[in-house]
């Protein structure tokens, strides 16, 4: 272990810590979703909700600039989500909606 004085200082390479696991625990929620991602039909999934959800949390938080919501409240937090939402629907209406002529 590192000294723990040393983390006093700048130069110090702070404390290290470490935790014992018990060999007979039981499996928490942790754990079972670990297992359930890992499986074969839980790879399939996360996978495809890499490619439909999580560019939409990209677009709205990078793009529109949604790193925090500026209302307090959870109806009011609701409403502005709901717009920024609508807002990313509807550019998406606009760049592939049209219909094929």
């Amino acid at each position: 272990m590192v000294n723990p004085e040393s983390a006093n200082h700048r130069k110090g390479s702070g404390r290290q810590v470490s935790f014992l696991l018990k060999a007979n625990a039981p499996p928490n929620y942790t754990d079972w979703m670990k297992q359930r991602v890992d499986s074969e039909a839980g790879k399939q999934i996360y996978s495809h909700r890499m490619s439909v959800v999580e560019p939409v949390f990209g677009n709205i938080g990078t793009n529109k600039g949604l790193n925090r919501f500026s209302l307090r409240g959870k109806t009011k937090v609701q409403g502005q989500w709901q717009l920024y939402c609508m807002v990313h629907n509807l550019e998406k209406v606009n760049r592939y909606g049209k219909l094929a002529e």
